[in-house]
């Protein structure tokens, strides 16, 4: 393979008809312009330039090597082009907003890879409730954030979602017939609200429905705490699907007659829609999970 200097050497002198000029061009001397005009000619075993007093013309087989010439280096750029643009996505940080259930739950196993993948991107946590993530996306301290049920006309990439269940112990008349359970009949019972340090909780649930919790007899923020209290009798609950461990004794899970949904998804903040780490990221969640933008 030719040196490329060469190659853009030979493309200057085509472009200005004089060695002189294509040399300074390219950063070296007139002699050694002429000297590498010569090792082309002579490699490619045909003349390239004809001298004349005051400038050089192409040969017939000198203006049809330019063209092809031209087209190499052209392509080459846009290597480099690429080559750059992936390295600077491929470099940075990454300041990424969720509740803690996504973050023990939903997001591990697709950073995981991500991690591998891209090594010189820093992620970095923040941990927050539902409405903190909002906020640290509206004030640019976070680049993206997990947002519950964001609204369709904003821009979002989905990661999934969650049925919320309600939540018994073994023994309490509902659990009896393992039928599903209306939300107005759950919301009349004594009630453990779990709200997973999130706004969208079974109150706010049950307010968007038209009804109210008549008896809350608990409020916690961890699931966890919730599910105890659930099976010590203190009250029913209502929480994520994903959140109840497989083993569950003493309790019973039981779907709402009309099924409920948390839907997660990734949206970024002003300047987190422009950064390279961060659509390199989106990019690969899609890939990954297959899902379409919202917007």
């Amino acid at each position: 393979m030719h040196n490329l200097l060469h190659w853009r050497l030979l493309v200057a002198v085509a472009d200005s008809g004089k060695i002189t000029q294509a040399a300074r061009q390219c950063g070296m001397t007139q002699s050694a312009a002429s000297q590498a005009i010569a090792q082309l000619e002579d490699q490619l075993q045909t003349l390239l330039l004809v001298r004349q007093p005051h400038s050089v013309v192409l040969t017939q087989s000198g203006e049809q090597i330019v063209m092809h010439a031209r087209a190499m280096l052209a392509e080459l750029d846009t290597i480099q082009h690429y080559a750059q643009q992936a390295k600077s996505a491929h470099v940075g940080k990454i300041r990424l907003a969720s509740f803690p259930s996504a973050f023990s739950l939903l997001l591990p196993p697709l950073l995981r890879q991500f991690r591998r993948r891209y090594p010189a991107i820093e992620l970095i946590q923040l941990e927050g409730t539902d409405l903190e993530v909002e906020n640290w996306l509206a004030q640019e301290t976070a680049d993206v954030g997990v947002v519950l049920n964001p609204e369709p006309e904003r821009q979002s990439y989905p990661l999934g979602q969650d049925r919320w269940l309600a939540v018994t112990a073994s023994h309490h008349p509902l659990a009896r017939g393992r039928q599903p359970v209306k939300f107005s009949t759950l919301a009349k019972l004594p009630f453990v609200l779990a709200t997973g340090g999130c706004y969208l909780n079974a109150q706010l649930l049950a307010q968007q429905a038209g009804l109210a919790l008549a008896d809350v007899r608990a409020t916690v923020s961890d699931w966890g705490t919730a599910l105890t209290l659930v099976r010590e009798g203190v009250g029913v609950s209502l929480i994520p699907a994903s959140v109840i461990p497989t083993d569950t004794p003493g309790l019973c899970a039981l779907p709402l007659s009309a099924p409920l949904y948390r839907h997660f998804g990734l949206v970024c903040s002003l300047s987190g829609a422009s950064s390279a780490p961060v659509q390199a990221l989106l990019q690969y969640l899609q890939d990954r999970l297959a899902l379409p933008v919202i917007s």
